[in-house]
């Protein structure tokens, strides 16, 4: 394990599938913990069942994956060999690591860089895709436990889409094939529209839904207010690299092992550039996502490099507040806006996302 530290938090980070086991802030008086692991990351008959793919048994915090789901189109596991196996650390110092991916995708090099922030509770990563051939989806996967509780908030979208296929056949809240411009109301499978603002969406359902950014966008944000935990996760992206953002709702319908019914209240949270949950080969022919008019892959050749820019925060909640309005961010200052008094600020140096 790689550990960091920083003024403002604490990382530990897995390079032999280069996931995010504990993540830690310390701001405003509390200790923010953002990200969620799974209860059999460490459990050593999960760790030894080698026909479980690496990035369900060591599940954990946040996580990139290229290509993002199935990998239908050069052979690797589930969202791809970045999450499945191991990454060379090239640097490290005290707040930062950089790390390269042992293995090529499509004949790419992957790398990436991970840093604390010292005067704010953010984690900001990077990663270039260099070289390779054909197309490439891609996503973040930072998870959040949503089980006490939450309020889900977001940067406009121009439409919200749901997947032909559950994940767990008869155990999903959303109507199948479906499609909504607004997150308050999302087609049920039961005839009942789902308001994405009230976190859990359901109880005992594993559901899928894709957010397409609206037009014109120029910060792409997702915030999570908690309840039990009372502080605000939030995630920021540069919606012209990363234009989707894939909602996994994870409430205890998967029973096989070592899910076994233990991954309750789960929220992920993952920005990417990909055909929702349909997979790579589908990404790269027409596809829902890719007619509301963003790309659903990246573009490989020899002569280009793809960087591609994160950030996970978190603050306490202000007293007063049941959800995030609004996040914005001009010159050097990042603002949270809420629907209690005040607003959040941070010092934000934009090369962060842009």
């Amino acid at each position: 394990m790689i550990e960091l530290r920083s003024a403002t938090g604490h990382i530990t980070i897995d390079p032999s599938v280069g996931n995010i086991p504990a993540l830690t802030f310390q701001w405003g008086g509390q200790t923010l913990t953002p990200l969620h692991r799974a209860a059999w990351a460490e459990e050593p008959d999960a760790l030894a069942d080698e026909s479980i793919p690496l990035v369900d048994r060591k599940l954990s915090g946040d996580f990139v994956c290229a290509p993002f789901a199935g990998s239908d189109v050069e052979p690797a596991p589930p969202h791809g060999w970045t999450a499945n196996s191991p990454w060379s650390v090239i640097e490290t110092t005290d707040a930062e690591a950089r790390f390269q991916l042992d293995l090529r995708v499509m004949g790419a090099v992957i790398a990436k860089t991970i840093r604390l922030s010292d005067n704010a509770p953010l984690l900001v990563q990077s990663h270039t895709i260099e070289g390779g051939s054909g197309g490439l989806t891609f996503a973040h996967h930072p998870m959040i436990s949503v089980a006490g509780g939450a309020r889900f908030a977001c940067s406009p979208k121009r439409a919200v889409l749901t997947p032909d296929l559950p994940i767990v056949e008869g155990r999903h809240a959303f109507a199948l094939g479906a499609r909504s411009e607004d997150v308050r109301s999302v087609p049920g499978q039961n005839g009942d529209p789902i308001d994405l603002r009230y976190l859990p969406i359901s109880d005992g359902t594993e559901d899928f839904v894709t957010l397409v950014e609206a037009e014109g966008s120029t910060l792409g944000w997702s915030a999570v207010t908690r309840h039990a935990e009372n502080d605000i996760i939030f995630v920021l992206r540069d919606p012209e690299m990363l234009p989707v953002t894939m909602l996994w709702h994870s409430n205890g319908a998967r029973e096989d092992f070592p899910w076994n019914g233990r991954n309750r209240g789960v929220l992920g949270v993952e920005d990417g550039r990909a055909a929702g949950a349909a997979g790579h080969a589908a990404a790269l022919r027409d596809n829902p996502v890719q007619t509301e008019g963003v790309p659903t892959s990246f573009a490989l050749s020899a002569q280009t490099t793809h960087t591609i820019r994160h950030v996970i925060g978190a603050v306490p909640r202000p007293v007063g507040w049941t959800t995030v309005t609004d996040i914005a961010l001009e010159g050097e200052v990042l603002t949270i806006a809420g629907d209690g008094e005040d607003r959040v600020e941070l010092p934000f140096d934009p090369s962060n996302l842009f």
